[in-house]
């Protein structure tokens, strides 16, 4: 599931399109996530990480 943070957990949020003339149909809102390498108990693996997870410092980023 790519657009899944698997740090915050944070998900695709759902809402309405609401146009000028007040019609309203579904849409959704994915997080900005990113498929990166991180270290996780000293060792290696890839993660989705959502872009703010790794903006703030939450994982380490394996080089």
């Amino acid at each position: 599931m790519g657009k899944f943070c698997e740090v915050c957990a944070k998900g695709v949020m759902s809402g309405n399109n609401v146009s000028h003339s007040n019609r309203k149909t579904r849409r959704s809102w994915a997080p900005n996530t990113q498929r990166v390498r991180v270290v996780v108990d000293g060792s290696v693996c890839h993660m989705n990480v959502c872009t703010r997870c790794l903006r703030s410092g939450k994982v380490q980023r394996a080089l």
